[in-house]
This record gives C-alpha cells, structure tokens and sequence, in this order.
C-alpha cells in the first residue's frame, strides 16, 4: 500500500468516527449520572421493574462513551436500533431477553461484529467490514446486551500500550500523560469512565490484567477453553470480561460459560456456584524475582493481606523459582518464528516504538545478539537479561517442539511445587512490578509484563481487584534500593528507579490506581470469582467502581 493511500485511509476512518462521536448528546450529570454509576447487574433488575428503558440507559452511556473517545468504531446508530427492539419486546411481554437485558457492552476491536471492520489497528485491515458477528459478540445480544463500541489498541496488540497509526493514542483516564495499557487498553480506558458496564477483550500475556491496574478497574481472565474465540482475528489467547464491579465480572460467567460454540473449540462447563470456607488459606508474594517491585505495588499486596488477615482469613508469603522459568518459556515460544507472521500485517504502516525491544532479538544477526548477550552478563552484570535476549530469535521445529514440552512442565511443577505444597485457596500477587508507565515507557520495559506472563503459562485463572492509589508520601523509593539485587535485572530495576528522570515518580503518579491479581487453579473460575469478592469485601469503600471516576490532566 502507498503511503499516500494509507494517510487517505487513516483520514477517512478518523473522520467517520468524528462523524459518530456527533451522533451523541452531551452529558447531563442530572439526567445520566444515575444510570452510569449503576452496574450491570442493577440496570437490568430496573429494566425490568420497568423503572428504566434500554433507550435512556443506553443515551446516558453514548453521552459518556463520547467523552470517553478509547473507541476505534462507534456503534451509536445501531445501538439505537437494539435499544428501541428491546424497548418494544419489554413493553409487549414484560420479560427482559436476557441477563443483559439493555447493558450497553463494548468489544476489543479484534471481535468481529457484522457491518464494521475489525482492523486491530492495520491500516491494511481497514473498511473490510465483517460478514457476521463474532459467536462471543451473538452470545451477548442474545442475553439483551447492546454493543456501543469497538476499543482501541495497540498495533499487533503485542504490547502493554495503546497507540496504532490507524486510530492514534489512548491515554489514561486518570492522567493523560500516562498509558491506559495494552493490548486491551481502550477497553479500560472506556470502563473507567463509564462509558460501558461489561467489556470484552483478550489476554495472551497481561493483555487486560495489565489495563484494568492501570485504569482501577476489575476484570477476570478465565482458564483457557471456557470463552470462545470463533470469529475473532488474532484469537490466539484468553477472552475474558473487564468490568467495574466484580458482580458484573459474575454475571459475564454466568451467562457466557458453558454455551458450546459452533466449532466446538471451547470445553461445554456451566456456571457452578462455589461456597467458600469461612477461612480461607492464601499465598502472596511480592515480587516475581526477575525486577523489583515499587514500593506502592507491594503496598497494594500487602493491604490486601493486612485486610483478609483481620477478616480471619490466613495468608502465608512464598516464593517460586518458576516466575523466571515461565518467562523464558514464554519468550522462546513467541519468538520462534521471529514475528514474521504478526509483522507482515503492518504492510506500509510504520512500526510503533512499543514493538522495539519485543522484536530486536529476532531482528538481528545471530553474532550480534551472541554479543549482546554476553556484554549484558559479562559487563553489566545483568544474566537475566542476557539469558531473555538470547532467546529472542527464530527456532527450529525441533526447538519449538522442546520449549512446548518445557512449558508443560513449568505448569506441572507450578501445581506441584506451589498448590499442592502449600494447599492455597488463592494467590495474591503484584501485576505489574510499576503501577502505570509513560507513554513509550515499553520501548524499554516489555518485561515488566513478565509478572502476567506467569498465569498465561501455568493457564490459571485470574481476577483483578483495585486496591489502592499512588501516593508520594508513603510510596517512595528506600534510599538503600540497590538495583539487580537478588539476582533480579540490573538494566531494568536500573531504567525503573534511577537516572535523572526514572519512570518510577510517585509525584507524577500521584493517585494512579493500582491494583493486585487474584489466582487460583485451572478450571476453578467459579471460586476465583468467589474470592473476588472475599477481597473486594474486605478492602471496603475505597473510590472504585461505577461512579468513581473523575478526570485529571497534567499541563
């Protein structure tokens, strides 16, 4: 494609969504706060009562979603259309469809919905609008729901940012010189500002995990298998639900799990209610052992610990050498083929600055990156990192058949060595060694999403709760911080906390949110959710959830 034909594409996609953003009415805080700081869960109980309509729910979520602007597609006209079908079932039967009766919803622009592209940020992939709705996307309109948006994300959504050259940037919600997070990162942003109850989006590494922390939000990333990837592009990973209240998390499940998909692809289990023991027995850690955690992130750790302890619950720290393990086997898998296959879709688009480090590896000779290898370890002292790089290259079928093996046996001595050693109901754990980074802050720092990878690799499922928020006072970095202490990497810990301007400043990040994962076992969804709550419940009124949000720019 000639880069006068993309610039022209880029200004057409970019002008209609101007032209939709046109379509919504300015938000009235008397008239739509009511229905935008209410959860899912209680606009359908209202629509039902007959209080509410799916028209006036979904005005006041257009008015917000339009504020919002995380969205690559605004689905504002038939949205409109959905809402007035529902309006006119109810008012003939008095039945709600569904469990999502009038719940305006938002997709990651992967999903497929019919009569709108699905471009992932590829200019090549643009106005080529689907022939049919991804089986997810039909699954949500048949329970009631009403799809207001497709949300941004970064290119080739391999990244923990949110910026493509088709659709531009997304910034957080919370301070606009901060990422909102990758790859479903307009997802959250939209969340967060109330723009939609219920999202829908993907997780091959942290992909939502690492959003819904940055933007102080929920979301759960089930076990593989349970949600359908049919007619999604790019449907390696795990699809999963982000929200703004674990109740909405809850009622995502329970209405999505268990319908089996045309192609068979995902394991037919219900829902099934799980009763806690009234005592609970939890691990939690505070670093991965591969860079070392702010001093605000292991706060959020410990202040979910300090409130399940006087809840009565038991919580016991550990550590595992597996964390490292898992990265390893993550990076050598995913590089096996070099990227070749996820950058041949940028056609003529320039590549971003997020894609640097994630894709040098592959990208240079082998004496080159031999080279920087051993100067990592020999010179800068950092092993880690020298081990990491030196796997970043192409592998023979015969290597890639090895690191799957590999894999397998992390998640089998991850149960042995950890569940079954320890008999833990939960895991607490940071997600992120930092609670948000600049934009372009993963240039440099794409394996601060080690900490996700871990649960993508052993595939356990895993919920986010927001804990707390950045403060300047309390978060600082002790004067005796020593970088690559442990055995952990020198560059990075290095690139995070020192120099003249590190990314780690708990005065720029004042009242950044921050959150904490919730792991459990395989298949154990149900009981992870379950959790959820314990933690929510325990932590108490804190200035999260439907309503919360308020904004704050930096000049």
């Amino acid at each position: 494609m000639r880069s006068a034909q993309r610039n022209s594409i880029i200004t057409s996609k970019r002008d209609a969504r101007d032209k939709a953003l046109s379509l919504a009415g300015p938000y009235s805080v008397n008239d739509y706060d009511i229905y935008t700081k209410s959860t899912a869960s209680e606009i359908v109980q209202r629509i039902a009562k007959g209080e509410w309509t799916s028209s006036q729910v979904l005005e006041a979520y257009i008015a917000r979603a339009a504020v919002a602007q995380a969205e690559t597609n605004f689905l504002f006209e038939d949205a409109r259309k959905q809402a007035k079908e529902l309006d006119a079932e109810f008012a003939s039967t008095r039945q709600v469809r569904g469990p999502l009766h009038g719940v305006p919803a938002s997709f990651k622009d992967q999903y497929e919905i019919q009569g709108h592209d699905a471009t992932i940020g590829f200019t090549a992939w643009a106005n080529k609008p689907s022939t049919k709705d991804a089986f997810l996307v039909a699954q949500f309109k048949a329970a009631g729901a009403i799809v207001i948006a497709k949300t941004n994300v970064p290119q080739t959504m391999f990244a923990f940012e949110c910026s493509n050259p088709l659709w531009g940037r997304t910034t957080n919600p919370w301070n606009n010189q901060y990422t909102c997070g990758g790859s479903s990162g307009g997802e959250a942003a939209l969340l967060a500002m109330d723009g939609s109850t219920i999202g829908v989006g993907s997780d091959v590494g942290g992909s939502l995990r690492i959003p819904a922390s940055y933007c102080g939000i929920y979301s759960l990333k089930p076990s593989a298998d349970r949600v359908s990837s049919i007619v999604v592009k790019s449907a390696a990973g795990y699809f999963l639900t982000i929200s703004r209240s674990v109740q909405d998390c809850e009622l995502f499940c329970r209405t999505i799990f268990g319908q089996q998909d045309p192609s068979y692809t995902i394991v037919p289990l219900p829902y099934r209610p799980v009763e806690l023991s009234a005592k609970l027995r939890f691990g939690y850690y505070l670093s991965d052992d591969m860079t070392q955690t702010s001093p605000v992130c292991q706060r959020a750790v410990l202040e979910t610990v300090s409130a399940l302890r006087k809840q009565g619950h038991e919580c016991l720290e550990f550590t595992s050498h597996l964390n490292t393990t898992a990265m390893e086997v993550f990076i050598g898998l995913v590089t096996s083929d070099g990227y070749k296959k996820m950058l041949s879709y940028l056609d003529s688009d320039p590549p971003e600055s997020s894609l640097f480090l994630t894709t040098l590896g592959p990208r240079l000779p082998s004496f080159i990156r031999n080279l920087v290898s051993w100067i990592a370890n020999t010179f800068m002292g950092d092993a880690l990192m020298s081990r990491f790089f030196s796997l970043s290259r192409e592998k023979s079928v015969l290597e890639f058949t090895d690191l799957t093996d590999e894999r397998n046996k992390v998640s089998a001595a991850w149960y042995e060595e950890v569940w079954d050693k320890y008999s833990f109901d939960g895991i607490i754990a940071p997600v992120q060694a930092l609670p948000v980074i600049p934009h372009g802050g993963s240039v440099y720092l794409s394996p601060l999403a080690a900490a996700t990878i871990m649960y993508n690799v052993v595939d356990s499922p895993v919920g986010i709760i927001p804990v707390t928020r950045v403060d300047p006072d309390t978060d600082q970095l002790p004067a005796d911080f020593e970088p690559g202490a442990s055995g952990r990497s020198k560059v990075f810990d290095s690139r995070m906390y020192l120099g003249k301007k590190p990314v780690y400043d708990p005065k720029a990040m004042e009242g950044m949110p921050v959150g904490v994962q919730i792991v459990g076992k395989k298949w154990e969804d149900e009981k992870v959710l379950a959790m959820m709550h314990v933690v929510d419940e325990a932590l108490g009124p804190r200035g999260f959830g439907p309503g919360s949000w308020k904004p704050r720019t930096t000049n």
